[in-house]
Formats: structure tokens, C-alpha cells, sequence
């Protein structure tokens, strides 16, 4: 790994006062160095390792084509949902998808907001992760209703039966929050990608410049253009910021206004929200790490990133393990019966028990590991870290889902779940469109913000040169 001690020889006004910024781009690289690496990746052939990630994605793709006309030619039967689990893997892998959606727009957004300039480096990679991720979620529910071709009854258009949708039910909340995030997550992601549209449309050739110029939108680099565009970039981050807490907290919803033991908690809203942003910075490291090596990008994405996404993650699975505490505090201390024995089964006694300690482990347990600093200069051990995260971010889901509709009420009326064929086929070729969209992403599209990587570079700050040349002379002095 580079050596994050390494400094620019650019001066900041900190060194003046003798503390020393560790650099967000290493090695002195210059702004031509940082176009041509960035743009490179598009511009030239994808490595093999590429295509060795892209074929078979592309074949799990069509297992997903091929499950989804399976099921609607057959019906929602052949998935393993029985009585009283109505909701299973489908609503499970929804929300777990939703979930991961959520760190893009929180480095977009939210640091831009708050001046964190670290974010650029792998805004643009995580704001794409958000929109397939989305995409991949919406999947899940819209095959849920069973008659797939009547899912437009969703939304709130008049008919000649006067069908109206139950606008107090937070499932109708999901549709609109869900639906008002991917519209501005879109449009943020797409605003940020206009200047470096321009930098491949004046490099490009052939149908690649039309295209890009079709989308960079005329964008010449004007003080006008740029003026316009940093209001309207910050404008959707403002938006954007309340999103972030709205949309999961509406997913929480459709478990937290139920009697159902085990879902029927306030807790739910901010418990959710902060399982979301941990699950989703484990995602950001799993995409970024192996793209940082494959296309060399060490000098951007350095080690202090990488450092600062695990602190996030040690964070958020602190907050996270808080509430599965507190969620047992609570059933204790409500003295409620059912309360009480959905987590003694969920815990001790239940046929789900494995499910519950795996995702104690995986986001609880393993995270701790990022106290020491020696762990998150280790990227093995990051990525090996990440990974056990997402596999308990999405056992989260299912101890949440399906553990608590298996044993409610009525012990006649309880059952076991397990996911059928087509459940699990399915969401595997979720990951294949996860990772088919990604990939065709990185060979299309820059996946570092070029302009916004040049503009933590201390040669863009307009008092460099007075700076530098403050520097040599406290040099000479000591000489």
C-alpha cells in the first residue's frame, strides 16, 4: 500500500503553521496525470479480469430473465412462502438491496454538505452503486403482487372503478419515497457526471464524441456553466440530505405500525436508517477495493479513504448492535407476553436461532476489529471485513422478516420457511444485474469524479502560488 505520509509539495495554509495534511491524491500527480488515468479506463481496452466478471454475470443476468418468466407464467406458488409467512426472501432481498442504495447518496449529499473532502474520490462510484441497487430492489416487489402486468394500480390514477390505493398504508409510503429517491438520486448523479462528459466528449472520436456530447449538454467550462452547475449540485444535496433518513425509515415502517411480535417497535426508523449506511459503506469498499487495484488507482483512492469508510462502518455497526440490545431491553421491560416470546425464540429456542447469531457476529462482532489501526491499513483484512458485513446486513433482513411471521399468534398456525428454487436463483441474478451494471458502468463512464478529484488538488486553490512561495521562503530562512 502507498505511503500515506507522502506529501504534495503543494502548501496548504495549515503548513504554515507547521501541521501537515495528509494528501487525498498521492505522489505529486498532476491534473493531466489525473484526466488521462481516470479517462483511460474508458478510453482503452477492459482488462481480462473484467471480462472474467462480466461473462458470468451477464449469465446469472439471464438466470434472473429466466426466473422472472418463470414465476409469472406459473404464479407467485412456486416460491416458498406458506401460511403465515406471506413475506420471505423477496421482501428480505428488497429491503436488503434498498439498504445498500443508501451510501451513495449520503457521500454525494451529505459530505458534500458538510465539506468532507475525501468524497471525492468514490462519490461517483457509490452514486452509481445507489441507482442499481434501486433498481435491483424494485424488482422484488413489483414481482410481490403476483400479477405483475397489474402493478400500475400502484400508482394514484383515477379509473373507471374508482380503485384508489390506501394512502394511510406505509406500503403506498414505499412506492412514493422509493420511487422520489431513485428520480433525485438520478438527477444528482447524472449533474455531477456532465463536466467529465465533456472531458471524454473533447477526447473521444467517432460515435463516442457524439454521444457524449449529446449528453455533456454543451458544456464548454464557462464561469457561467460552472456557476449554475454548483447551485444546482447544491440544491439536490440538500434534498437529497432529508432522503437519506426518509426512505428506510419508511421501509421500517411497513414492519414498525404492525401488531406483528417482533416487528411492532419504534425503534425500527433509526435502527434501519443506520443498517443502511453501514451496509451500504461495506458495499462502496467491496466495489471500490478490487476497481482501486485492477486500474491502478491507488494515488486517489488512498489509504486515508479506505481508512475513513471503516471508521464509518465500526460506527454504524456500533449504532446497529445498540439497537439489537436495545430491542431485547425493550421486549424485558414492556413486560408484553408475545413481545417477550418472539424474542426468546428468535434467540434460544427457535428453529431460527442460527440465522440470529450469524447476523450478530457479522455486524456486531466482526466490525470491532476496525478499533485497531493496523486492521484498516489492511486491505485483506477490510475486505474480508466488508464482506462478512453484507452477509449479516442481509441475515438482518431475514431474522426481521420471516422469523417473526413464523411463529406469531396461533402455535397452530406455525410453520417453517424455506426459500424455494426460484426465490434463490433469483437472487442470485440479482447480484448478476448488480455486477453487469456496475461493470458496463466503469466501461462507459468515469468512475472517479474528474473534476472533482482536480478540485482537492491544492495547484486549484487560487492562493497556491502565494502559499508556495511563502514555503520557500521560510526554507531559505532556516538554510
Amino acid at each position: 500500500m502507498a505511503n500515506t505520509k507522502t506529501a504534495n509539495t503543494a502548501v496548504h495554509p495549515s503548513e504554515a503553521e507547521g501541521v501537515v495534511r495528509e494528501p487525498l491524491v498521492l505522489n505529486n500527480r498532476s491534473l493531466g496525470w489525473i484526466t488521462d488515468r481516470i479517462c483511460g479506463i474508458v478510453e482503452n481496452r477492459q482488462p481480462f479480469v473484467w471480462w472474467v466478471l462480466f461473462v458470468p454475470s451477464v449469465v446469472l443476468f439471464g438466470c434472473l430473465v429466466f426466473s422472472l418468466v418463470y414465476l409469472v407464467s406459473t404464479g407467485v406458488g412456486v416460491w416458498g412462502m406458506n401460511h403465515p409467512v406471506a413475506w420471505g426472501w423477496d421482501i428480505v432481498n428488497f429491503v436488503f438491496w434498498i439498504g445498500i442504495g443508501h451510501a451513495g447518496t449520503l457521500i454525494s449529499a451529505i459530505l458534500f454538505l458538510t465539506r468532507q473532502k475525501w468524497r471525492t474520490s468514490v462519490n461517483r462510484a457509490s452514486e452509481a452503486m445507489t441507482l442499481i441497487a434501486v433498481m435491483c430492489a424494485g424488482l422484488f416487489p413489483g414481482f410481490h403482487v403476483g400479477r405483475f402486468w397489474m402493478v400500475w394500480f400502484l400508482a394514484p390514477i383515477p379509473n373507471s372503478n374508482a380503485i384508489w390505493q390506501n394512502f394511510k398504508s406505509p406500503l403506498l409510503w414505499d412506492v412514493f419515497a422509493v420511487s422520489t429517491y431513485f428520480t433525485v438520486s438520478v438527477i444528482f448523479w447524472y449533474i455531477g457526471l456532465i463536466p467529465d462528459l465533456a472531458t471524454l466528449r473533447d477526447r473521444g472520436k467517432g460515435l463516442a464524441k457524439k454521444a457524449y456530447g449529446f449528453f455533456a449538454l454543451g458544456w464548454r467550462g464557462g464561469n457561467r456553466q460552472w456557476r449554475h452547475y454548483e447551485m444546482a449540485y447544491l440544491i439536490l444535496a440538500a434534498i437529497s440530505t432529508p432522503l437519506v433518513l426518509s426512505v428506510h425509515s419508511v421501509v421500517s415502517f411497513d414492519f414498525a405500525t404492525s401488531v406483528i411480535p417482533g416487528w411492532h417497535t419504534t425503534i425500527f426508523p433509526p435502527y434501519f436508517v443506520a443498517g443502511a449506511i453501514f451496509g451500504g459503506f461495506a458495499m462502496v469498499l467491496t466495489l471500490m477495493l478490487p476497481v482501486r487495484k485492477l486500474y491502478g488507482l491507488e494515488d486517489l483512492i488512498t489509504a486515508k479513504h479506505i481508512d475513513n469508510m471503516a471508521k464509518i462502518i465500526l460506527l454504524t455497526g456500533t449504532i446497529v448492535g445498540y439497537a439489537y440490545i436495545m430491542e431485547l431491553f425493550i421486549s424485558y421491560y414492556a413486560a408484553n407476553k408475545f413481545e417477550g416470546d418472539a424474542f426468546h425464540m428468535r434467540i434460544l429456542s427457535g428453529p431460527y436461532r442460527w440465522a440470529y447469531y450469524c447476523m450478530f457476529f457479522c455486524n456486531v462482532i466482526a466490525p470491532q476489529v476496525f478499533w485497531f489501526h493496523w486492521s484498516r491499513h489492511n486491505l485483506w483484512m477490510v475486505f474480508l471485513i466488508v464482506n462478512i458485513v453484507n452477509v449479516g446486513m442481509w441475515f438482518e433482513r431475514f431474522v426481521i422478516i420471516p422469523t417473526s411471521l413464523a411463529q406469531d399468534f396461533l402455535p397452530g398456525q406455525w410453520g417453517y420457511y424455506s426459500a424455494s428454487w426460484v426465490e434463490k436463483l433469483m437472487f442470485a441474478g440479482s447480484f448478476g444485474m448488480f455486477l453487469m451494471l456496475f461493470l458496463l458502468f466503469i466501461r462507459f463512464l468515469p468512475v472517479i469524479a474528474v473534476s472533482e478529484v482536480k478540485g482537492v488538488l491544492p495547484e486549484s486553490d487560487p492562493h497556491y502560488h502565494d502559499w508556495k512561495r511563502i514555503r520557500e521562503k521560510r526554507r531559505g530562512a532556516k538554510r
